[in-house]
């Protein structure tokens, strides 16, 4: 999932200077779940915009806007209010923002209401942690299914630094050095064998931005 918080209401209105009528989009996916764009947050910013003086014309939810046939249908559903409003506010990440503006054959002006952080993992407690680095040039079958692209602040893809000591990191001594956690990991699975291949240097061509996929 894409993290995303919602910006402070100041830089939001900033943003919205010379615009009087919008239009809300939120995201049922990620933002929902971050709270920063399901429809409590549409709801509230509703309020807060219009005690604003702003003229909140409509909302919707798709289920997650980054998704064309998904945003085509909701702005297609309400492509009358969309038509008076000034410029529409989007509560999702930038994915769901970009995805407003290329999907919209109004060609209104689309401003993000939030920040995006990062990709995540969710534990049971709500928190979110950074995983996956989305390199391109996966090695979690040789790290026991833990990241050092991600996990590792040096990213080091051959083993700790000099400077790890009593196993936590040198960066952040408060966290254990992921290159122990992953030589425990292998050794609990009896693959420790798999510590000894070399990575030769990473392919940056493959996560050049921006990139794209095509299905066939």
């Amino acid at each position: 999932m894409i993290v995303s918080q919602q910006k402070p209401i100041e830089e939001i209105l900033e943003s919205l200077k010379g615009y009087k009528s919008l239009f809300l989009v939120g995201c049922g996916e990620c933002a929902t779940i971050c709270k920063s764009g399901g429809q409590p947050e549409l709801d509230k910013m509703k309020a807060i915009l219009e005690s604003a003086g702003k003229t909140v014309l409509g909302t919707c939810l798709p289920q997650a806007p980054c998704l064309a046939p998904q945003i085509k249908t909701e702005l297609a559903r309400n492509m009358k209010v969309l038509g008076s409003c000034d410029a529409v506010l989007v509560l999702a990440c930038g994915l769901g923002v970009q995805s407003v503006k290329n999907n919209s054959r109004l060609k209104k002006t689309v401003i993000p209401a939030n920040n995006t952080f990062f990709s995540a993992t969710m534990d049971g407690q709500g928190d979110f942690y950074e995983k996956c680095s989305m390199c391109a040039e996966c090695v979690l079958a040789l790290t026991g299914g833990i990241c050092p692209v991600t996990l590792c602040p040096k990213g080091l893809l051959n083993g700790p630094c000099g400077g790890v000591n009593r196993g936590k990191c040198e960066v952040d001594n408060e966290k254990d050095c992921v290159w122990v956690l992953i030589y425990k990991e292998l050794e609990s699975g009896n693959n420790l064998d798999k510590i000894r291949r070399i990575h030769g240097g990473r392919d940056y061509q493959k996560a050049l931005n921006p990139r794209k996929l095509t299905l066939k």
